[in-house]
């Protein structure tokens, strides 16, 4: 019998802790993913930035490593048109930098893209058959959905407001993602680009756990037990635990990234557009300071990024997205395996001491 006062999650998605190993695109691989799922919470492999080869490759190794359930994220937005003039603007605005690190700035600017779910990703979901299968940035269209929901994987997506989160259960999720405002990455908001709709995670979760029928995972500044245990009393099954992870072994990092998230103080970081065209929080740098962290000039996700490939091979640290969560500071060096128990055992211990 689970300790746990909420089992909701655990039996859901049939893992045997409610730690759910978030899916950071870039910096997630299958180590990662096994290593949660052999401490028994739910690995998390990112699709948005893998082609579908590399896709099937890391879940082949994923299956042969660990018989845990799995989860494959995926990003599902639409696809901007093609806007010139916005792209000169934005590429205007950088050539100062390109200038100053001798950067060729009439060189073709190249493409920055982020993968949208679509039928191919849907064919890797019938193949492989994930017992889970998440989603960022609301849901794909129905008839994609359907499809997922044939395999009998559960469906999870990301909400930054109430108002998401209904949506997202009225649209067919088995569980909610409450991302607060606090959490590192890209935010998930889809229903609005109103940033000042966003809520912190204290406030986000008791309202959506409120809100809905279906069990809710709550995620943003939880790095540790107190975070789980804090979780858990305001209402939550489950949480979702990202940049915490980025301090393992396992984490797919820059050495900018790496030095970044161990040297930067605690108020160092901003929601910015700046390196993909999305709002997304990470840890402050040189071009978020001089640009400011939003730009009206910024083209649609996900092609922000290109103009700054050049400017990142010469300056990394400056002009790289340094994606963090604003409690990394509690982000502590153990292997993805220790981590997931380690979260477990101490949120669990806070949960039930007499």
């Amino acid at each position: 019998m689970s300790q746990w006062p909420d089992t909701r999650i655990l039996d859901l998605l049939g893992i045997e802790l409610p730690i759910i190993q978030g899916p950071m695109a870039g910096a997630t691989n299958s180590s990662m993913v096994i290593a949660a799922c052999n401490a028994g919470g739910l690995g998390s492999m990112p699709a948005a930035m893998l082609s579908i080869d590399k896709l099937r490759e890391e879940l082949t190794t994923i299956r042969q490593h660990t018989q845990g359930p799995i989860n494959i994220n995926f990003f599902c937005h639409q696809p901007p048109p093609v806007d010139e003039q916005r792209a000169r603007e934005w590429k205007n605005l950088l050539e100062p930098y390109y200038r100053e690190l001798g950067v060729d700035f009439d060189a073709p600017t190249p493409v920055s893209n982020r993968a949208p779910f679509d039928a191919s990703g849907c064919e890797v979901i019938e193949a492989f058959r994930p017992e889970v299968v998440s989603f960022h940035f609301g849901l794909p269209e129905k008839s994609l959905l359907d499809r997922v929901k044939a395999t009998r994987a559960k469906v999870l997506s990301s909400a930054t407001t109430v108002e998401e989160a209904i949506w997202l259960e009225q649209h067919g999720c088995d569980a909610i993602i409450a991302m607060g405002y606090e959490a590192g990455g890209h935010r998930g908001i889809f229903l609005s680009d109103d940033l000042s709709s966003q809520i912190g995670t204290f406030a986000l979760v008791p309202q959506v756990v409120d809100a809905v029928k279906v069990p809710v995972i709550a995620a943003g500044g939880i790095s540790d037990g107190r975070g789980v245990a804090a979780a858990f009393m305001l209402g939550a099954s489950a949480v979702q635990v990202g940049t915490a992870y980025l301090f393992t072994p396992e984490a797919k990092v820059s050495a900018s990234h790496h030095k970044a998230l161990r040297t930067a103080q605690a108020s160092q970081t901003a929601v910015t557009n700046l390196f993909t065209g999305r709002p997304a929080r990470g840890i402050l740098n040189r071009v978020m300071r001089e640009l400011g962290p939003i730009s009206d000039k910024a083209p649609a996700f996900p092609l922000a990024g290109g103009a700054l490939m050049p400017l990142r091979a010469k300056g990394e640290v400056d002009f790289s997205n340094l994606w963090a969560g604003q409690a990394f500071t509690l982000g502590a060096e153990m292997t993805s395996e220790e981590l997931t128990r380690r979260l477990a055992e101490d949120g669990l211990a806070r949960l039930t001491r007499r």
